[in-house]
């Protein structure tokens, strides 16, 4: 399997895409996916997890409301992983992840996730590269149990986004009323270690992937949007889900 290089892959959308078309195509996937979403729901057997991680800026909080947020509240549910509560450092790593692992019939989002305990925490050497080797281990394992042993599909997402743009964005949020509440002096230094945080991303897509990671262009939020909608879109129709019918 060829490894990740964040370096060699674009943050923008190719060239000749048109832009227009391109959102037209988006808003006839996020239609069917309204659809596919409740069929997941009514038929419950199977369950989708989309882990969304990727450096500030990158557009974490949007994708949920541009595409996630189409779909009916009742059948998706949003976690979003901060620093861990004293209680949450009392249990193994993984605790406070599993208890938000999705039901069947359910998409389960985090907004960060269990990935955080082999990224910030190395990039800060919180965490050596043994106790990593051991987290990235149980993490395969946990993905292999939820997929195996609850018809749980994960989809990865990785939003690329360059350092340029990224630094124009935390700029943004110091000068429009709409976004200082966002701005996070911390996120200025957390940027500041960037190469850092692009090593740690490369081993963690390297050693954790199955599934496979799927890195996304981020620097254009609608052609973002389209991978993720037609990734999301593609999994489900593969699912081959039927309506239940009368309860006897």
């Amino acid at each position: 399997m060829s490894q990740i290089k964040l370096s060699e892959i674009s943050a923008r959308a190719p060239k000749d895409l048109d832009k227009a078309e391109t959102k037209k195509k988006t808003a006839l996937i996020l239609e069917e996916l309204d659809e596919l979403q409740n069929l997941l729901f009514a038929e419950s057997k199977h369950s989708v997890l989309v882990v969304i991680q990727g450096m500030d800026g990158s557009g974490k909080d949007g994708v949920i409301r541009n595409v996630l947020g189409n779909m009916n509240p009742q059948g998706v549910t949003v976690q979003s992983y901060k620093a861990p509560t004293a209680e949450e450092l009392s249990h193994d790593f993984l605790w406070r992840i599993h208890q938000h692992a999705p039901a069947k019939g359910m998409i389960q989002v985090f907004n960060r996730s269990h990935y955080e305990d082999i990224l910030v925490t190395r990039v800060h050497k919180w965490c050596d590269d043994e106790t990593a080797t051991k987290r990235m281990n149980a993490i395969n394992d946990f993905e292999k149990l939820l997929q195996e042993h609850n018809h749980t599909h994960i989809l990865k997402f990785y939003l690329h986004i360059s350092p340029e743009e990224q630094q124009g964005r935390l700029n943004e949020r110091m000068k429009d009323p709409a976004k200082m509440w966002k701005y996070n002096e911390k996120d200025f230094e957390e940027a500041r270690l960037w190469d850092i945080y692009m090593q740690m991303y490369e081993d963690c897509f390297n050693n954790c992937n199955n599934p496979a990671w799927i890195i996304v262009p981020a620097d254009q939020n609608w052609y973002k949007e389209n991978i993720i909608a037609s990734q999301l879109h593609a999994l489900l129709k593969s699912l081959d889900m039927q309506f239940p019918g009368m309860k006897k």
